[in-house]
């Protein structure tokens, strides 16, 4: 097995020097994370797992240079893709940095719409998709990181169908309100391309939550427990929150070097706090709410003057992009403000650095620092909250922390504040300075225990895991699906059974679902199918649906069939009349029918269809989520109007229906068999109301469900034209 790891960045960036291109270690987490992982496989010998990488290389590469990079990529079990600078300036601070981004973060008035950034990034993918297909294996785990390549996953799974494929976000994933700003087409392709993964992977639930709330309104695709029946398998999206390499952090920060480092640091600020601000310049990270939350403190608490220094220290960002820019000037105008208000020629309030920092001295400011304030507007984990938490193995520090990142679901002991406040920041740092020092041991041993517990190579290993168990339980539907061998075995049972009973359902399993049951009715190819098949000698064939009985004769009187409607209410065998399956009482819609109607009203798009024993309210023109909240609020209000009535509230596709008790398809079969004795049984059905005639039928029927959702069903196929296809390959083996 080989883990085939894809980024937008790879662990190796390369830069230019008069013509030599020279190989540096990839800053951030995602690098040091997988390298952590394969190196904790490798020393406890769980697996053989071997590894390759691809991704960006960082620069734009002259073609003729680029063999000496791959032999010496190659090596390192990396594989390059090369893009043109101009393709990378729309796609990563194009459509990536400009669009995405900001959206993610819940700042849309950031947001940029352009076609041609969009049609970048699927450029981008592409390429991509080029270099993966010439490098993947059978066997590979394909693991795709982040926003960057969010249309690769279909790609991928639509050439390799069998492919084992994960994709993780390592930034919040927004509420639809938020995502559907996208452009219509746009956020369907997104949608769609992270759904070939077969594990979606988020930071928090909340994250989860939402993107399967999206699936849901703008797909239609349902979930039960993060699990999505589409078409073709199931597919997980579940929370994985991302952890450090714990003990690497707790080791360095005892290290000598670290030493030397706190020892400089404690000679420029003896008899001083020090409050640790560290971040990437970005809209994002709150910075300037930081800074003022600072100043309020500074203004509020005259004590703390002189006795308190903020190190701020940001890390440069996207160089050269007006916003940024303009962003930077904002900030250190105001750190001038703040050092000229409150400081003097022995204090200043504020020690500020714009630069990148090695990782000893970042080490040694996690150290010492007595408190750690993280106050992100929006941020899908954040790894220096737990950074500066396995630097502190005296468990002395406090760690204020936005409760707008992820990594506060996993940190509830650190003082949790609103970014935006700016009075709830300077009460915090206030609370932090004065915390007794046996209470921040308390705490943060908590933390510190679960943050070791939960490591970056925990995380690898749960994400990895997730992947080979969502794949097996594929596997174990794939088993389900008639493949040749099976449809094989039963056209060579049809073929040498004497007696033979097919039963049909009909919508979703015959023709597709429509938003108007009227405009459903069966076309010509359909029509010359059935009448194929009730013309067969031997052959007893029986459109067993929930439709009404006029629809069934309007549409299919010339067919030599049995009829069965409303899921078993009423039985037609062939050249007899309609007859109820039991004399029913139908003086319950009188009450029950205002309460459909005031959903009808509630929802738009909805409607209710009566038929002779039953009531239904089909809601699949309406809004797909507020369609299943009501149906879910109506199921509920029905169940308990109707605890002491003769009927039976069943949910359907898009559709909520009461009906007498005592009549489904598992009846209205037996009518029909085993009366009679048959030799051949074939069943089809996508609907859970299908799952009583499944359960009717002897063990050796063929029960096929339309779909591949659970089912009593010895078999499955993916949908009507695959039933339509078995149907036509019966009619030739007469």
């Amino acid at each position: 097995m080989r883990l085939l790891i894809i980024s937008n960045r790879l662990p190796i960036t390369l830069t230019e020097a008069n013509g030599n291109y020279l190989m540096h270690e990839s800053p951030g987490g995602l690098a040091t994370g997988i390298s952590s992982y394969l190196s904790s496989l490798k020393e406890a010998s769980k697996k053989d797992i071997d590894s390759a990488w691809i991704g960006w290389p960082g620069l734009e590469i002259p073609t003729e240079s680029r063999a000496k990079i791959d032999l010496e990529f190659s090596e390192k079990k990396i594989f390059p893709v090369y893009l043109p600078k101009k393709a990378m300036d729309k796609f990563y601070l194009g459509f990536c940095n400009k669009t995405i981004w900001p959206l993610f973060h819940y700042f849309p008035v950031y947001s940029v719409y352009e076609n041609e950034m969009w049609k970048t990034y699927k450029y981008v993918n592409e390429k991509f998709f080029d270099i993966v297909s010439g490098v993947i294996k059978k066997s590979d785990i394909v693991w795709i990181h982040d926003y960057h390549l969010m249309l690769l996953p279909k790609m991928l799974k639509k050439k390799f169908p069998d492919s084992k494929i994960g994709f993780f976000l390592h930034i919040p994933f927004p509420h639809y309100e938020i995502f559907r700003l996208l452009p219509p087409e746009w956020r369907v392709e997104i949608l769609e391309g992270i759904l070939g993964a077969d594990l979606i992977g988020f930071h928090t639930h909340d994250y989860t939550k939402y993107f399967l709330g999206c699936v849901l309104r703008l797909l239609g695709e349902d979930n039960y427990l993060g699990e999505i029946n589409l078409k073709d398998r199931i597919v997980r999206a579940d929370t994985f929150p991302m952890g450090i390499d714990f003990c690497n952090f707790e080791k360095r920060s005892n290290s000598k070097s670290v030493k030397l480092e706190i020892k400089h640091i404690q000679e420029n600020f003896k008899n001083q706090k020090l409050i640790l601000s560290i971040d990437r310049l970005d809209y994002s990270k709150g910075i300037k709410k930081r800074l003022e939350g600072y100043q309020k403190f500074l203004e509020e608490n005259k004590q703390w003057r002189e006795k308190v220094s903020m190190l701020a220290v940001i890390v440069p960002s996207r160089i050269g992009v007006d916003k940024y820019n303009d962003m930077k000037m904002s900030i250190d105008e105001l750190i001038g403000k703040i050092n000229g208000t409150f400081g003097n020629i022995n204090w200043t309030p504020i020690i500020y650095q714009y630069k990148n920092l090695p990782a000893d001295k970042l080490s040694a400011l996690y150290k010492i620092s007595d408190v750690a304030l993280i106050t992100p507007l929006r941020d899908g984990m954040n790894l220096i909250a737990k950074e500066y938490l396995a630097s502190k193995s005296d468990n002395k520090g406090v760690l204020i922390l936005s409760e707008m990142t992820g990594a506060s679901k996993e940190l509830g002991e650190a003082i949790i504040i609103n970014p935006n406040h700016i009075e709830n920041i300077a009460e915090s740092i206030k609370i932090a300075l004065e915390m007794d020092e046996n209470e921040q041991i308390r705490i943060n041993k908590d933390m510190r225990a679960r943050l070791k517990t939960n490591s970056v190579e925990n995380w690898a290993f749960n994400f990895i895991s997730s992947v080979i168990q969502i794949k097996a339980k594929q596997n174990t539907f794939d088993k389900k699906l008639i493949d040749d061998e099976i449809k094989t075995g039963l056209l060579k049972s049809f073929r040498k059974s004497g007696k033979k009973i097919i039963f049909l359902d009909y919508d979703g399993t015959l023709v597709p679902f429509k938003n108007e049951p009227a405009l459903a009715a069966p076309d010509s190819e359909l029509m010359n199918i059935l009448e194929n098949i009730s013309g067969m000698k031997g052959v007893q064939l029986v459109i067993i649906s929930g439709r009404d009985k006029d629809f069934l004769d309007e549409h299919m009187w010339k067919l030599n069939a049995g009829f069965v409607a409303e899921h078993g209410v009423w039985i037609k065998k062939r050249g007899k009349k309609w007859r109820l399956m039991k004399q029913m009482d139908n003086s319950w819609k009188v009450q029950l029918r205002p309460i459909l109607k005031k959903y009808s009203n509630m929802l738009s798009g909805s409607f209710i269809e009566e038929k002779s024993h039953s009531l239904v309210w089909h809601y699949r023109k309406s809004d797909t989520l507020h369609g299943e909240k009501m149906a879910n609020d109506l199921l509920d209000n029905l169940i308990n109007a109707t605890a002491n009535m003769d009927v039976q509230v069943m949910p359907g596709n898009k559709t909520v229906e009461v009906r007498n008790m005592g009549v489904n398809k598992g009846t209205a079969v037996l009518s029909f068999h085993p009366s009679e004795n048959y030799d051949f049984i074939l069943s089809i059905g996508d609907d859970w109301t299908d799952e009583d005639m499944f359960k009717a039928l002897p063990a050796n029927a063929y029960t096929i469900k339309v779909g591949m959702a659970k089912s009593y069903s010895r078999f499955n196929l993916h949908n009507y034209s695959e039933v339509r296809n078995l149907l036509m390959e019966i009619i030739n083996e007469k």
